[in-house]
């Protein structure tokens, strides 16, 4: 047998595979990530009623299509963008013409403004979002208050939203675009409904991956959680939501308010939402029976720098304009300052893109104020 057994390879072995490890608890989110887990955020009343909301207006959201491969994909989940009414930063309600954005390489519709459950929710989120960040090291390229003198206040003027639909749906590996956030970003993740998981991996610098691997980490995400993704979490590691073979109903602890009816109603074709169970919308003079339902909403806030508005966005030969990507490979001292901007017009365009990319330099495209700015001047 010893003939017939192949010999043992003298090829260098790598570093071994690392198994995932769940993060059960907010400490070791913290020890383990760039982010931090905060639980029941908001108030019982106000997270079921933004549920409900959310929820009913999901069945007008669309799923993102984009070629990929030399074929269209569709996300496996439902999505929309939100603006609120000013940008966080003045009382300008011109905001909504210019929160009007590219995404997958085509122009957006005009967003929708902040349902008033949002905007409540919204002011709590910034509020535990910026009692964090007074904790935590800053970044050179961060958003910084003009001067550089004082801390600036995070501000969230738009939101992402998506309605995973059962276990099945999900989305993959992938880091948010900052073609419109800029260089390190604060994002915080609400996650209303049924629990799921929320996985993260670090994309391992070239220098050291013949020395590590990276782990996966699932963070398990309960109704009224908050995942807020703090500064160097775009630049280092990638997240998805992955697919379940089994979840737990959401059974929400109040009723839907009386008089509510469903701004969009629920399709007739079976085809449309087949695993969508939406609570009865015909108003009634008392409250309406408690649904268990086996949906995730999930809301991202998010902060767009008045420095990166879309005006600026350089385009590419395609006259599309360009998305922002770090150089997640070439990280030193656990951060990165290099950054570019590439075509992405692909996406769109029957995946016929150009090879258009430029470094991206901040002082020569007028960005700013960072961080990073007060300690240069001194």
């Amino acid at each position: 047998m010893s003939v017939l057994r192949p010999p043992r390879s003298t090829e260098k072995k790598g570093p071994p595979k690392l198994p995932p490890l769940t993060l059960s608890s907010p400490s070791l989110v913290a020890e383990h990530t760039p982010c931090t887990l905060h639980y029941s955020v908001l108030s019982p009343d106000l997270a079921c009623e933004l549920f409900y909301t959310m929820l009913d207006h999901s069945q007008s959201w669309k799923r993102n299509k984009w070629w990929l491969f030399d074929r269209v994909v569709e996300s496996p989940h439902l999505t929309s963008f939100f603006a609120r009414r000013t940008n966080g930063l003045n009382d300008d309600e011109d905001w909504q013409e210019a929160a009007q954005y590219w995404y997958n390489g085509r122009a957006t519709e005009p967003p929708s403004v902040f349902p008033e459950p949002m905007e409540r929710a919204c002011r709590i989120v910034e509020r535990i979002v910026n009692d964090e960040i007074k904790k935590r090291k800053r970044f050179k390229l961060e958003w910084g208050a003009p001067g550089g003198s004082a801390q600036p206040e995070w501000k969230a003027n738009v939101a992402a939203s998506n309605c995973y639909q059962g276990g099945k749906e999900s989305v993959g590996w992938h880091s948010d675009q900052l073609t419109y956030l800029g260089p390190y970003p604060t994002i915080a993740s609400l996650s209303l409904g049924t629990r799921r998981n929320f996985s993260l991996r670090e994309v391992v610098p070239t220098q050291e991956a013949e020395s590590r691997r990276a782990r996966t980490f699932n963070v398990p995400l309960p109704h009224n959680s908050l995942t807020i993704m703090h500064a160097s979490c775009q630049e280092r590691f990638k997240h998805s939501i992955p697919p379940q073979t089994t979840i737990d109903l959401y059974r929400p602890a109040f009723p839907r308010k009386t008089e509510v009816t469903n701004p969009n109603p629920v399709p007739t074709s079976s085809d449309s939402f087949p695993s969508t169970p939406v609570a009865p919308t015909t108003p009634s003079a008392t409250s309406i029976a408690i649904e268990p339902s086996n949906c995730r909403i999930n809301i991202t806030f998010r902060f767009y720098r008045p420095d990166f508005r879309s005006g600026t966005i350089p385009k590419c030969h395609c006259g599309v304009p360009t998305i922002l990507r770090p150089d997640m490979k070439n990280r030193t001292d656990g951060h990165t300052d290099k950054y570019w901007w590439a075509c992405y017009a692909g996406a769109q365009n029957d995946g016929k893109g150009c090879n258009f990319w430029k470094v991206m330099d901040m002082k020569k495209e007028g960005r700013g104020p960072c961080v990073g700015d007060a300690e240069e001047e001194q």
